[in-house]
This record gives structure tokens, sequence and C-alpha cells, in this order.
């Protein structure tokens, strides 16, 4: 299954990685954009594994050179399969070119022909262009909150702060994320609760970052305790001064 639109700087392609010097190239594309030391970087074999036993590696090239990927695993949780969208990635001069809209709309149409209806993966809550993407444009929602995931990273991007994450949900059949695909937004109810986070947090992460970490840890309370009383997130708004969270009580 192939996809393909028109960059800037010509024709990208969206397909499946399978080989040896495709997933090679994966690795490349996690340093050029996370800065990785070598003990981060997801390594070949594996990517190759999960390419071979029911998850995704799906690659953009523009003409022949990988300009991004994203890697998934297949996962199971009580009686329900699905994918865990462990990374994305895109080189950073192909950033904010929709390549990794292309990317996700990629891996849902690869998992519904696959009849799997759930893709969900982690993200940093005080990454807010990420959040954004995922919950106003994409139409995930979120109800799970992990403190420290992953421990350390060596990426200059993370700070050396807890690495806590969100959980995405990507319900893909729903009328919610079918309306997003198509160029809807999210709104949620006018009785949501907010949780914001300034936009200078990206700055504050190098500059100040013992205030980082009293933000980061506010907003980890405050998630935690409207998961606790059924609040998930169904929308988020960014202005110049915050992003905010937007979360209503929710049910399947």
């Amino acid at each position: 299954m192939h996809m393909a639109a028109e960059s800037e700087t010509g024709q990208i392609t969206i397909r499946h990685c399978n080989g040896y010097s495709d997933c090679r190239a994966c690795m490349d594309v996690q340093v050029a954009v996370w800065n990785y030391q070598a003990e981060d970087v997801v390594p070949h074999h594996v990517l190759l594994v999960a390419a071979k036993t029911g998850g995704q590696v799906l690659g953009a090239f523009d003409n022949q050179e990988m300009v991004g990927f994203a890697l998934a695993f297949p996962a199971i949780r009580g009686y329900r399969f699905y994918l865990h969208s462990h990374m994305v990635a895109v080189l950073p001069k192909y950033q904010s070119r929709g390549i990794g809209r292309l990317l996700k709309i990629q891996q849902r149409e690869d998992a519904l022909a696959r009849d799997i209806g759930l893709i969900e993966w982690t993200f940093d809550p005080l990454e807010l262009r990420n959040a954004y993407f995922n919950v106003a444009r994409l139409g995930a929602i979120i109800r799970s909150y992990i403190a420290d995931m992953y421990g350390s990273s060596s990426s200059p991007l993370h700070a050396r702060l807890p690495t806590d994450r969100l959980i995405a949900e990507w319900q893909l059949g729903s009328p919610r994320v079918r309306a997003c695909i198509e160029g809807a937004r999210a709104h949620p109810t006018k009785s949501a609760v907010s949780i914001a986070v300034p936009n200078k947090i990206a700055e504050l992460r190098c500059t100040a970052p013992a205030r980082a970490l009293e933000i980061q840890a506010r907003v980890r309370r405050e998630f935690g305790r409207l998961f606790e009383e059924r609040y998930a997130v169904t929308g988020f708004s960014l202005t110049e001064e915050a992003g905010t969270y937007l979360l209503e009580r929710y049910e399947d």
C-alpha cells in the first residue's frame, strides 16, 4: 500500500519498509530528529522484527531519500488487539509540510485494512504542537498519564526532565476521527474543564529547568486528579500564550 502527495521539494511517497537499508535509514532519521546517543536509537533489527510480526514500519520518501518514518508494534490488552505507535519522526527541514499527517493517515488505513480499530501512542504533555496535532487534528482522546515512562533520555529536546507521557487513543473508525481526518476540528462541550501549559515551556526547559519541572509537576497532578474522576481530553486549543487541554467526562 502506497500513499503519495506533493511537497515543496517534489513527490512524497509513503510506503512500507521491509528491508535492511530502509530500516538503517530509520536509525539515521532518529539521530537527526532527536540527536539521540546510540543507546536510545531503536536499532534496525528491532524495526525489521516489527515489520514482520504484525507491526508497522512506514517510510516517507522524497524521491529515494527517506525524510520520515513511523514505527508501530503489535499490542494486546485483554482480548483486544491494537497497534502501539512508538515513533513518528520527520527530518527537521521537512517538518511543517504535512508529512507527519501523511504517515499517520497511512498508519490508519493500513490498520483498518487489517480490521484493527485502535492505535495508541505516547507523547510529552509539554510538547504543545504535538498535543494540538494529536487531539484537534487527528481526533485522538486521552485518559491516561504515565510519570517518567522511559526514564532518562539522551535527547537534548527532553532537557533531562522526567519523561512524563500522555497516552493518545486513536479510535480509527469513530465518527470523531473520521471527521477530523476529513478536516474538521475536535471541539468538546461547553462544560469542559482545562489544563493550561505556557507556550514558553520549551524555552524554560533550557533556561530555567527548575521552573519547567514545577510546571511539569503541576500538570501531572491536574491530569492525575481529572483522570481519576473519569475525565478525558477531547479538545486542545493553542494560542500565543498557552496550549490548553480541554477535558470532559467520557465513556466509551
